[in-house]
Order: structure tokens, then sequence, then C-alpha cells
């Protein structure tokens, strides 16, 4: 009786309760990062990063955070490489490389010739394809370039079964900035 009442209220709800409007995915287009678009690699950095995990952090907060803004500040320069995805309403996610070396590693650090990925996809478009098409775009485009790619990854992120996925394989396990697990991923294009 309570299955079916359950099955009842589900109808109904599926019959007159509006579905949200997702974006398309297929709307979305590629085009490689430029300059200008730093302050957009910023707000993707947040995501990465977990910032808006809290309501009064802003992507600019970084910027106060060495460890974190070496990954955009000066994008554009010799090593630097990043693909934008953009829909009609704009840019809505971005992954991106830099060669951290020396004093200036990143958290995803291997080695002085391998650059550290990162990557940010806006909210309405998680779980649509985009962070894929943007990696894959970003891996064909950096082979024959790098000798490998290195990233640093929460353990509980969901993002961690498309890296597995493309090829990265876990290389170190390392305490984060917030005192979790992470796991530092490399992937050797030779």
């Amino acid at each position: 009786m309570a299955d079916r009442l359950w099955r009842r209220i589900a109808d109904l709800i599926e019959r007159f309760v509006p579905r949200p409007q997702m974006p398309a995915a297929d709307t979305v287009s590629l085009r490689l990062a430029r300059p200008d678009d730093e302050p957009f690699l910023l707000a993707m950095l947040f995501r990465a990063a977990h910032g808006d995990d809290d309501t009064d952090a802003r992507p600019e907060h970084l910027l106060g955070m060495p460890a974190l803004a070496r990954y955009v500040v000066g994008f554009g320069v010799e090593g630097d490489l990043g693909i934008v995805a953009e829909a009609p309403e704009g840019p809505v996610g971005a992954a991106w490389v830099r060669l951290l070396a020396g004093n200036a590693r990143g958290y995803g650090w291997v080695a002085d010739d391998t650059p550290e990925l990162a990557i940010g996809v806006v909210r309405g478009y998680v779980g649509r394809g985009v962070g894929t098409r943007l990696m894959s775009e970003l891996l064909a485009r950096a082979r024959g370039r790098f000798p490998a790619l290195s990233l640093s990854v929460r353990r509980e992120n969901p993002a961690r079964r498309l890296y597995l996925r493309l090829g990265f394989v876990p290389h170190a396990e390392v305490v984060n900035r917030v005192g979790g697990l992470s796991d530092t991923m490399v992937l050797r294009f030779a």
C-alpha cells in the first residue's frame, strides 16, 4: 500500500512539477585560453580548490594565497596551455597547465619539466561532459609538447574517476591544505 502511494506521489511530481532547465552541453565550444582569461581561470581555480564550500569566500581571496595564486597569476607565459569551454552565455569551464618549478612548485608537482593541471567547471555544467571534453582537448594539445602532466585531487572528489579513465595514475599521497588526503597523479606521454 505504501509503495503504491509513493509511486503515485512520484507520478504526480513528474507530471506537475517542472524540471529545472539544464543547459545543453552540445552548445558548448572549446577554444585556447588567452591571458585575458585570467579572471575566469581564477574563478575556476576557486571551484577546483573547493573555495565555494565557504559561503563568505570569493575567488579574489585566492590571490592572497601564493600556493594557489601561482596557478593563474600571469597566465600566458611560455609553458602555459589552457582550454576554455564557452556556452552562449559565456565561459563555463577551463582546464589549463602551468610549469611550476623550483620554489614555485604547486600541490601536484612531480618534476620541473612536468606542468601541473587545474580544471574547473561552472556548477550548472558539472556532470554534462564539459570536463571530459576540456581534458581530452588539453591532453591532445599537451601530447608531444610535454613529457607528462600532473595534478592533485582530493580522494573523495568524483573527478578522480575521470582522471583515472584518462590514464592518470596515482604518484603520491599527500595531506592537503585542509588536512584531508589528496593524490598527486601523473599522466606520462612517453
